[in-house]
């Protein structure tokens, strides 16, 4: 399963995104969907899931801002994120969970996208 992001860029503090990643079609199940981020010199880190029935977990650093949401039947992922901060500044990358089994998943990562939050 390959995944395709798009959206990011530059705006300003205070500003919004939107960034979208859809999955190619494939015969396995896609569970879990979701981003993480990375900043320069630093750790990746979780920012936003969603199961597949539209369970959500959020970092407590974009709660409240951030808005992850998803189409299963494009297989696709969404972050909307509002008030933007310079500490968001990072590269976005979103992933998957494919369902290999019951008992066996294996997780797909899409490029990463950068997001640059400077006035």
């Amino acid at each position: 399963v390959q995944l395709v992001p798009s959206g990011g860029g530059r705006v300003q503090p205070g500003g919004s995104l939107r960034l979208s990643c859809t999955a190619s079609e494939s015969e396995f199940t896609i569970d879990d969907m979701g981003w993480f981020r990375q900043a320069p010199g630093k750790e990746r880190d979780m920012v936003a899931t969603i199961t597949k029935s539209g369970t959500t977990n959020y970092a407590d650093s974009v709660k409240g801002r951030f808005t992850v949401s998803r189409n299963n039947a494009k297989n696709t992922v969404y972050l909307q994120m509002n008030s933007l901060k310079p500490e968001d500044t990072a590269v976005y990358l979103c992933y998957a969970e494919i369902a290999l089994a019951p008992t066996s998943v294996v997780y797909s990562w899409g490029q990463g996208t950068k997001v640059t939050v400077s006035s």
